[in-house]
């Protein structure tokens, strides 16, 4: 090992069954009541490292963005206009060193688990440390925070886009939400009606003639725009047929819904 190169090991894992990035919230909103665990590794001497952090609201959590390979000296963050920034001045995943830092509600602590409010991290993401956090020393609400202020102007607007759903998709987000437990509606509706424009990191592309599609999770939701009208046309899965088939690929989410909604609704896949 050279002297530059640092050895870290995860002291614990969120388990929040988010599996997928889409599900995660780019930043906690602590309005949606959620709860979440980070599980520390077994051992009597992670259980006496939370003694005394009862006594404390919140949490800071490091850890690693363990899903990215790279990294990109600029970014396109989701929110605001399709500008590229420098990878300092976001919290873009791609970083040269993937580290995140996250302060979280402190729920309650069970022996090896910490019981957190709404967080923004995938399950199964390692934890490096936990740190107090201290109002007095990690608050400053006062200070400027660069392009993000004109970005929070602008998003205190009412959104500018008003959403509707054809018959066929209703029928498909109910029979997804009723069947399978799935349901993305929510950060749908967020996204859409502040800006359907295609967009990499929305995950919005440009179809063929006047459609859009928006990648929410393991499906897409084909939708035109007409003024400040959206009208969602249907839904189709994300994976190609030969994927969800092919039993040397590891484990698709939403496989088996997938394939039912291909074996129902055959008309909406292309």
């Amino acid at each position: 090992m050279s002297s530059e190169e640092l050895t870290l090991s995860p002291i614990g894992h969120i388990r929040c069954g988010k599996t997928l990035k889409f599900n995660a919230r780019h930043q906690p909103n602590e309005q949606i009541p959620e709860t979440n665990v980070l599980e520390l590794i077994p051992g009597d001497k992670y259980v006496k490292a939370l003694k005394d952090l009862a006594g404390f609201d919140r949490i800071w959590l490091l850890w690693w963005f363990h899903r990215n390979q790279d990294w990109r000296p600029e970014v396109l963050p989701p929110r605001g206009p399709a500008k590229r920034r420098g990878v300092f001045a976001t919290r873009s995943p791609h970083r040269p060193n993937a580290l995140g830092i996250t302060p979280v509600q402190l729920i309650g602590i069970r022996k090896n688990l910490l019981l957190l409010g709404p967080c923004d991290l995938v399950d199964g993401t390692p934890v490096f440390d936990i740190k107090p956090y201290i109002p007095a020393y990690d608050s400053f609400p006062e200070s400027k925070a660069g392009w993000i202020d004109e970005v929070d102007a602008a998003m205190s607007a009412p959104p500018a886009f008003t959403v509707t759903y054809t018959l066929a998709a209703s029928e498909h987000l109910r029979w997804l939400r009723e069947t399978w437990s799935i349901d993305f509606t929510e950060r749908m509706l967020e996204i859409l009606t502040r800006d359907p424009t295609p967009h990499r990191t929305r995950r919005i592309r440009s179809r063929h003639g006047d459609l859009f599609d928006i990648g929410c999770g393991a499906w897409y939701a084909v939708f035109k725009v007409e003024g400040t009208a959206i009208t969602v046309l249907h839904l189709k899965p994300s994976f190609p047929l030969k994927f969800l088939t092919d039993p040397s690929r590891p484990e698709l989410p939403d496989k088996d819904a997938q394939l039912a909604f291909r074996a129902q609704w055959p008309e909406f896949v292309d």
